[in-house]
């Protein structure tokens, strides 16, 4: 069994900073400690020197969509692709989606699953649940023992069948979602307001109106709405994607009701604003919910340092600038941006940034608290001895700009083109196999594994 000792990095949990060493063997971590002797080591041990860099848990994007066919048409990063951009984000695991066809949650995560052999690196993933039928809670039972931890409903897209817009039949999801401990993953945007303003809507259709045919209001107003269904419940919610400071208000109000919100933005609400969507590269930058000011980004900011926010993921769904900029009409131009490479540099360099988030919350923001939520904790996020060797090494200091040439999506573009940041992965293990290091890929198309969520 092959063994690797990671020397002299500084070790960085949820807890606290240290140096220390790691030793791996195999795929599990054997041992932390402040120094290990490398002569008391088999003589064949690996030694990285890891002086100047941070050791961290492997990143976990709780929010991707690789592979997804839609609107007739595939999203750029295919899943060897995307396994191959996110492991040079310091990346080992993924919270992808399983979509629900409406005959059967089983059926339906098996063939996801099966579609996604090929990842090279782990994964786990959400159940999309579309439609209120008679037996759901025993399609919810079958899907829980085959490994599912959490579900995910839409309040918007009645058109392309995503809502379950009858309340009592969302509430009795609700319940059975309750009763069997699955956690309730929500996109927020209230389907019947957005459905008012584009049939009263008198302008264009110009990227830059796609903020204001789905405002923040909407993302408000469906906040509270299934915070409400979950009031009644005595249970907690997990809201994607959080875009706005109306969509935050609603979820004070929430919990200061005693609701339990976990809340998860991404880096675009955070640095993106809707000015990205004038142009002729407007286009690039449309995703749901869309783009929003200034003050919704210092708001999510803000919370992001408060706490209130629990996870960072990024809503990978990316296409290709063709894909993209074969329409201007936000109504048909294919919605999302690539994201997951970008993470953890993007959130480092704001937290240096700032002078307000260390690098201890950055970690939970990333790794310890999405594997808690999912049930993938302590074997993913964290460092712990017995656990999976899934290790990032962390350059805090390397300054570089983020472009079409320094990502590796195949998109071929990056929503952050010329942001400056600092920090870089310089390797990454997934299970104590290194499968990125000084910008090699190493990683193993079908090496990736399934992961079972534990509640």
């Amino acid at each position: 069994m092959s063994s690797i000792l990671i020397k002299n990095g500084l070790v960085v949990d949820t807890e606290w900073m240290r140096r220390s060493d790691i030793l791996i063997s195999g795929s599990k971590i054997k041992r932390v400690a402040p120094s290990i002797d490398y002569n008391t080591l088999a003589p064949d041990t690996t030694v990285v020197k890891a002086d100047g860099l941070c050791v961290l848990p492997g990143i976990i994007d709780a929010h991707t969509h690789y592979h997804l066919v839609s609107r007739g048409t595939v999203t750029a990063d295919s899943f060897r692709e995307g396994s191959r951009l996110a492991a040079f984000g310091g990346v080992t695991t993924v919270v992808d989606f399983a979509d629900d066809n409406k005959s059967s949650l089983l059926d339906s995560l098996h063939l996801r699953r099966k579609e996604m052999i090929p990842m090279a690196i782990d994964y786990a993933l959400h159940q999309g649940v579309y439609k209120f039928r008679a037996d759901i809670k025993k399609e919810m039972e079958s899907i829980k023992r085959a490994g599912i931890g959490a579900l995910k409903i839409f309040t918007t897209y009645k058109d392309v069948g995503y809502l379950v817009d009858d309340r009592e039949e969302l509430k009795s999801i609700f319940k059975d979602a309750r009763d069997l401990g699955l956690m309730v993953t929500v996109h927020c945007e209230d389907d019947d307001l957005i459905t008012s303003i584009s049939s009263s809507w008198h302008g264009s259709y110009k990227p830059i109106d796609h903020a204001a045919l789905r405002p923040a209001e909407a993302e408000a107003k469906a906040i509270e709405y299934v915070g409400g269904i979950a009031r009644e419940l005595n249970m907690p919610v997990y809201i994607v994607h959080l875009s706005s400071k109306k969509g935050l208000e609603a979820v004070r109000k929430l919990r200061m009701e005693g609701v339990k919100v976990f809340v998860e933005t991404t880096p675009h609400y955070l640095f993106l604003t809707k000015e990205k969507l004038e142009g002729e590269d407007g286009p690039l930058y449309v995703m749901t919910p869309p783009l929003r000011e200034r003050e919704d980004n210092e708001a999510l900011q803000e919370a992001l340092i408060n706490g209130e926010i629990q996870v960072v993921a990024t809503d990978h769904c990316s296409f290709t600038r063709e894909q993209k900029l074969s329409s201007d009409d936000c109504r048909t131009i294919y919605p999302g941006i690539p994201g997951t490479e970008e993470l953890l540099p993007l959130i480092h360099t704001f937290g240096l940034t700032s002078g307000r988030l260390s690098l201890s919350q950055i970690v939970n923001l990333l790794s310890t608290g999405p594997a808690k939520l999912f049930g993938l904790y302590p074997e993913k996020g964290s460092l712990e001895v017995g656990t999976d060797a899934d290790i990032t090494l962390f350059d805090p200091d390397c300054s570089w700009t983020i472009n079409k040439d320094t990502i590796h999506s195949a998109a071929g573009y990056s929503a952050y083109e010329g942001f400056s940041v600092t920090g870089k992965v310089v390797m990454t293990y997934l299970r104590g196999r290194l499968i990125m290091g000084d910008d090699i890929y190493l990683g193993l198309n079908g090496d990736g594994k399934y992961l079972r969520a534990r509640r």
